[in-house]
C-alpha cells in the first residue's frame, strides 16, 4: 500500500511550474525548497532538472512523507528533508543559488512572511534567485472571484493567514536586495514571482 502523501494541486501545477523553472534555473546548482509539503514537487523538478541539487525542507511533521517520495524516486540530486521553520533564528543552510516555494506565503502569518524574507536574504548568494508560486493580490484587489473565496476560506481557518499583496511582498524582497525579474501568469489564477539577489 502506497503511504506517500498526495496533493491534487501539486499534480495539476507541477508541469506549468517546471516550464518556468526550466527557463530561470539554467545557471543554478543548489535550490532550497521551503515548505516541501508532500514532496511531490521536489522529486518531479529534480528528475526533470538533473543539473540541480534540490534541498527539501519543512517542519518535522512532513519529513516522513517527503522522504517517502524521495526514496521512491531514486534520484541522487534530492536531499533528505531539512528541518526548517521560517521563524527559527538559525536556518540549516548557509548559502544557496536559489529558493523555491509554492503555496506557503498565504498559510503563514505576516510576521512569519517577514521572517521568511529575512532568512532568504541571508542565504541566497549574490545573483541568486527566489521563486514563489501561489495566488497574490495586486493593489489590494483580488485577481479573481476564486481567489477571493480562497482568501475567505483561509481566514476562516486561520485569521492570521490570507492571500498576500504583491506590493507588500516586493517591499520585503527589496529590503533584502532582491529585485523582481519576472511575474508569470499561471493556471488557476496563480502567479510565479521571480526575484534576483543583487550581484
Amino acid at each position: 500500500m502506497d503511504m506517500k502523501p498526495f496533493a491534487d494541486s501539486c499534480e495539476q501545477n507541477k508541469q506549468p511550474i517546471l516550464n518556468i523553472l526550466r527557463e530561470h534555473l539554467t545557471a543554478t546548482q543548489t535550490v532550497l525548497e521551503i515548505g516541501s509539503g508532500t514532496g511531490q514537487h521536489a522529486v518531479y523538478f529534480a528528475q526533470a532538472l538533473p543539473h540541480l541539487q534540490w534541498l527539501t525542507s519543512d517542519v518535522s511533521c512532513y519529513h516522513a512523507g517527503i522522504q517517502a517520495w524521495v526514496d521512491d524516486a531514486s534520484c541522487d540530486n534530492v536531499a533528505p528533508p531539512l528541518t526548517l521553520d521560517v521563524n527559527q533564528e538559525d536556518w540549516p543552510v548557509q548559502a544557496v543559488d536559489a529558493i523555491y516555494s509554492a503555496n506557503t506565503l498565504h498559510i503563514m502569518s505576516w510576521p512569519s512572511v517577514e521572517n521568511l524574507f529575512q532568512g532568504i536574504g541571508s542565504i541566497v548568494k549574490p545573483g541568486g534567485l527566489c521563486c514563489f508560486y501561489g495566488p497574490f493580490n495586486y493593489h489590494g484587489a483580488y485577481t479573481s472571484d476564486s481567489n477571493a473565496r480562497f482568501d475567505a476560506w483561509l481566514k476562516a481557518r486561520d485569521p492570521l493567514s490570507g492571500v498576500r499583496d504583491f506590493e507588500a511582498l516586493n517591499a520585503l524582497a527589496h529590503a533584502q536586495d532582491l529585485t523582481l525579474q519576472a511575474d508569470h501568469a499561471m493556471p488557476a489564477n496563480n502567479r510565479l514571482l521571480v526575484w534576483q539577489k543583487a550581484a
